[in-house]
């Protein structure tokens, strides 16, 4: 059972205009909300863009487009950021374990870090 969110509502005029939540419970939110984006939307040009013009891998094209430092993927998937350096070199062949791990840290499906086979 997921911990009670503790917000505060601000109205005006006695209606509703305002929730405020602490900091990491909107990351959390806005995370999940990505996470429907991506999956609604499938893969953003700007990622296609950056990994087939670019020649960037699809991890470190979706890790910028979601605005995270290698540092703060390593965090959210448990790894080292040097581990998330070398799954970002070109040519990298990462398992299907860790592109799952990377693509629930990113709030992704996996099929969109397959692009590559």
């Amino acid at each position: 059972m997921p911990a009670p969110i503790d917000f505060q509502v601000i109205e005006k005029n006695g209606r509703p205009v305002f929730a405020v939540v602490p900091w990491d419970r909107f990351q959390e939110m806005l995370k999940a909300w990505r996470a429907t984006q991506v999956r609604e939307h499938g893969i953003p040009q700007d990622v296609v863009e950056r990994h087939v013009i670019d020649g960037v891998s699809l991890v470190a094209a979706w890790r910028e487009h979601l605005g995270l430092t290698q540092a703060q993927l390593a965090d959210l998937a448990g790894m080292k950021q040097s581990a998330i350096a070398r799954l970002e070199r070109q040519g990298s062949r990462p398992r299907r374990t860790t592109l799952r791990r990377l693509a629930n840290a990113m709030g992704l499906h996996p099929d969109q870090l397959l692009l590559e086979e």
